[in-house]
């Protein structure tokens, strides 16, 4: 078997590629406005009331109509998956690898159509929807080869016992729920799902509601890949008619999550009740966001400090969970560090994004534009708004990079996660400071320390409690297999994904001893 080598990014710069993309997003704006059904046992099901995806960068257009599921049809998706689950957990890891292969050969080669679909739909820059495309490409490959090496090396591990053959075996869970963010409408999105069928489980896909049709189009990558009918059903839908009866459904094993903090509390707090009929314990698998921090010494090279800042905080306008939106800065360095962070922001280009130019997009909806708003508002009575703060022209959510400074450590804007392009500078008076208020929130997701003395850096290693720490490098980027990616506290439940053990969490070990 090939070894896993993560996806390459296009080259841009390279005319052909931009060329292959404008052409591909041309196609792709032929197809805006269609209408999608929900998948159920691998039919098709039109419904009467649909739902309406936006492109954020031109909220007059319609990227597509989407199917609203009912309780009813919620009810037909969990039972669909629970009756395929029997006959698809039997299917060998080998077949199940083999088709997680086949899709990523066909995104691979769809790669500009999905970046076109991204920048539409999602709002992405060119380079933004690549990565994602990349990522969900390195998911599909990553945990394909995962589940192959743990089915061929856990009976190995066992301590041989004379007189008895015995057999360790990772067995799938059941009917799984998957509930991915928009914000990486494909690779999450493609990575939360796939992760769970190549275990062997079924499952229920319930679409972030503002990026429905990239979830569509990825399901029908799976289907051509050869996916039996009724291992993925595709089930967009409001959470009030669904959301709570999947999650608390008797056959329901297990929920991935990926979103608010807010919402992946009451996920969590549903899914450990149990429901009349419910025979196990459900799992809830959870990323639950971040209020990531970069830290900058004293003993910093300031402009790679600067430049890391601008990039964690304003790429996809920071609605990354592994954004930076504090900038924690000694008190030595504070006021270049905060010069030069504003003279880049200033610099920075918003507006559509099918404009190459731009540096970076719209938020992704009226909802987030006005709560965003709010914050800024919020954040000019704490501290001092040095850049930005403003909205852009254009039809459009497109709100200038803003950056507030001067904030105490429990500011609302140092402790809330904003989710948007604004990003709080406080003030630290020495290293140990710094440290401490980096660690002064809920969440522990990603962090970087930007130091020249090695000492400094091995402190953060121990006292720094994030689940993704970076030294002299940008919060943001990860890789699949290189940086496992998840967090601590409020941050989720401690998973990693794109890492050696985030199967673990779709299965269960069966052990079966034989007196010979």
């Amino acid at each position: 078997m090939i070894t896993y080598v993560p996806e390459p990014f296009t080259d841009f710069t390279i005319e052909a590629n931009s060329e292959a993309l404008a052409a591909a997003i041309s196609e792709v704006q032929q197809q805006l406005g269609g209408e999608y059904p929900l998948i159920i046992g691998g039919s098709r099901v039109m419904t009467e009331e649909m739902q309406s995806s936006i492109n954020p960068s031109s909220t007059s257009e319609v990227v597509g109509r989407v199917s609203k599921a009912n309780a009813k049809q919620a009810e037909q998706a969990i039972t669909s998956a629970y009756k395929t689950f029997q006959s698809w957990s039997k299917v060998p890891v080998a077949h199940r690898a083999r088709l997680l292969f086949k899709a990523s050969a066909i995104l691979r080669r769809r790669k500009h159509e999905f970046n076109a679909w991204l920048m539409i739909e999602a709002g992405k820059t060119r380079g933004e929807a690549d990565a994602d495309t990349a990522e969900a490409i390195d998911f599909l490959e990553y945990y394909a080869r995962q589940m192959l090496e743990m089915s061929e090396t856990v009976a190995k591990k066992l301590v041989v016992r004379r007189g008895e053959d015995n057999d360790l075996q990772y067995i799938p869970l059941g009917v799984g729920v998957i509930i991915p963010p928009w914000n990486f409408p494909l690779a999450i999105m493609a990575g939360m799902t796939t992760a769970a069928v190549v275990a062997g489980n079924t499952v229920v896909l319930k679409p972030a509601s503002t990026t429905p049709v990239i979830a569509y189009k990825f399901v029908e990558v799976l289907e051509q890949a050869g996916m039996p009918a009724g291992v993925v059903q595709f089930l967009p839908g409001s959470g009030a008619e669904i959301g709570d009866l999947l999650v608390t459904h008797p056959l329901t094993r297990f929920i991935s999550f990926t979103g608010s903090r807010e919402v992946g509390l009451r996920i969590f707090e549903l899914s450990a009740k149990t429901s009349p009929g419910q025979i196990w314990l459900k799992r809830f698998v959870g990323e639950l966001g971040g209020k990531d921090a970069i830290v900058v010494d004293s003993e910093a090279d300031l402009e790679a400090a600067a430049q890391a800042i601008v990039a964690s905080a304003f790429s996809f306008s920071g609605q990354k969970c592994s954004a930076c939106s504090r900038a924690i800065v000694h008190e030595d360095v504070y006021d270049a560090v905060l010069k030069r962070c504003t003279e880049l922001t200033e610099a920075l280009t918003v507006g559509n994004t099918v404009n190459f130019s731009n540096y970076t997009g719209p938020v992704i909806d009226l909802n987030a534009y006005r709560k965003i708003f709010e914050y800024i508002e919020i954040g000019s009575k704490e501290g001092r708004l040095v850049a930005g703060g403003r909205k852009v022209d254009g039809d459009g959510y497109f709100i200038q990079p803003t950056i507030i400074a001067d904030l105490k450590p429990d500011a609302v804007l140092m402790q809330e996660e904003v989710f948007g392009p604004v990003l709080g500078f406080c003030k630290a008076s020495s290293y140990e400071e710094a440290l401490a208020i980096a660690n002064n929130t809920e969440y522990g997701l990603t962090g970087a320390v930007f130091s020249t003395n090695r000492a400094k850096l091995e402190r953060a290693r121990e006292q720094f409690h994030v689940g993704n720490l970076y030294f002299n490098r940008k919060c943001t980027g990860a890789i699949v297999g290189v940086h496992p990616f998840g967090g601590f506290n409020m941050s989720g439940t401690d998973s990693k994904a794109g890492g050696p053990d985030y199967l673990l969490q779709f299965t269960q070990l069966k052990l079966i001893s034989e007196q010979l």
